[in-house]
């Protein structure tokens, strides 16, 4: 086709579309009117199932609801971390955006990442591991008395049970969330078995039931995934004194058929007659971050797990199942005047340090470590076959910021817990006695 012979085809196919069209329109049909050359679209029956025209201009959203629904197509295609990286910076601001200004985008098929799967894909070791080095960084003097100032009044801390009350002591934000009180600030009862290890609020206790736990009111994890499996050939239940029974020995009848997720809990469980307790405290970025020794016994393991550093606040928790077998946690093991007992400090979002005090091998939240896996530590040896004792109040370690305290302990039948859900507690103050 030449160049002079093109306008006058082009004519005439427009004129035959024009004709075909006005005849199709004295038939009666229901097309709008479209200028000259443009393109027609369909509105009544599509494959995409657009929505019909309607008089108020509503047909004017088909033209970008068409495009979105190519656009998704085309996502759908692709590979799933690639469709997971494009669909992500939409989520985030569906649901951030206000008035739900992308609920439209439902319309046309789309579906954002569940809350859940996007806040697990923050990278919270990560930013936990830069906070802690900006803990780190020593503040001017000049500037340390408004930054510890704002910092007491956002979390309302009681600066006048510090040992230190002046604020140009503390170098840096780490010595400020880790300073110690005042002898008397915290008095230990002596009356009871058990004490609170820490400042904090109750979250949930009672008995272990069917080797649940709950972290909240109705929210449950696996007792095992929390401490971890015990390894074939131990002697002792994480170093227990007493030989652990065996199913059917010293047991009511019917004991020894008993489920198979039972089975770890009998385990943990070394005298007859006794029963598993467990108790959770959460501490506040504005508590007393230290805690003690619960009662007098002698820690003879330590089962470090990297993990995860998600908040650990009560909402957080009740929204994530087993959210403490997710998160990095340190299980202090050992035993008691009545059987097994454990101290598991629970890291959490800016909460990568953990310290032990009498443990200088353990170093949390390092690269070294890979999620899913975790390392054993025995405090038994050849020389030190005791283990290291501890004696209730005694400091056995910190946070970095607020986290949690879960205590999970063999005791006789008749021990009672004097507590509240949700109740405030303080370190030193009864948790439970026999």
């Amino acid at each position: 086709m030449t160049t002079s012979s093109f306008p006058l085809v082009a004519s005439r196919s427009w004129a035959a579309g024009a004709t075909a069209e006005s005849a199709q329109s004295r038939a009666g049909s229901s097309r709008p009117w479209r200028p000259p050359g443009q393109p027609f679209l369909p509105t009544t029956s599509h494959p995409l199932g657009c929505p019909p025209a309607s008089p108020n201009g509503a047909d004017r959203l088909q033209f970008p609801q068409l495009a979105l629904r190519r656009r998704l197509g085309q996502l759908s295609c692709m590979s799933g971390p690639a469709l997971k990286l494009r669909s992500w910076p939409l989520t985030i601001l569906y649901y951030l955006l206000p008035f739900g200004a992308l609920k439209p985008l439902s319309r046309v098929g789309w579906r954002p990442v569940s809350r859940v799967a996007l806040y697990k894909s923050v990278p919270t070791r990560l930013l936990s591991r830069a906070w802690g080095r900006l803990n780190q960084v020593e503040l001017p003097t000049w500037l340390r008395k408004p930054v510890y100032s704002l910092y007491i009044w956002t979390f309302g801390v009681n600066m006048k049970e510090a040992a230190v009350e002046d604020l140009d002591h503390y170098r840096n934000l780490s010595e400020f969330f880790s300073r110690k009180l005042k002898p008397q600030a915290r008095p230990v009862c002596g009356l009871h078995s058990v004490i609170s290890p820490s400042d904090g609020k109750i979250l949930n206790f009672g008995q272990v039931q069917n080797c649940e736990v709950e972290q909240v009111k109705g929210v449950t994890y696996s007792l095992e995934s929390f401490l971890g499996p015990r390894t074939p050939g131990d002697e002792l239940p994480f170093g227990s004194q007493e030989p652990a029974r065996e199913a059917g020995q010293g047991e009511p009848a019917g004991a020894a058929q008993a489920p198979a997720h039972c089975s770890f809990q009998n385990q943990l469980v070394t005298k007859e007659g006794n029963e598993l307790y467990h108790c959770v405290i959460y501490l506040a970025p504005g508590d007393y971050h230290c805690f003690h020794s619960p009662t007098d016994w002698r820690v003879a393991h330590r089962r470090h797990f990297p993990g995860s550093l998600m908040s650990v606040n009560p909402g957080i928790a009740r929204w994530i199942k087993e959210l403490f077998c997710h998160n990095e946690r340190v299980v202090l093991t050992g035993d008691w005047k009545h059987g097994f007992f454990s101290l598991t400090a629970v890291g959490a979002t800016n909460v990568g340090s953990i310290r032990i005090y009498f443990d200088r091998e353990l170093h949390t939240n390092s690269p070294m470590y890979s999620k899913g896996s975790y390392n054993d530590f025995s405090y038994i040896s050849h020389s030190n076959k005791e283990g290291i004792p501890m004696r209730k109040g005694e400091h056995l370690g910190e946070f970095n910021l607020g986290s949690t305290i879960v205590l999970i302990f063999e005791a006789p039948k008749d021990f009672n817990f004097h507590l509240k859900p949700g109740q405030k507690i303080r370190f030193g103050e009864a948790l439970g006695s026999l």
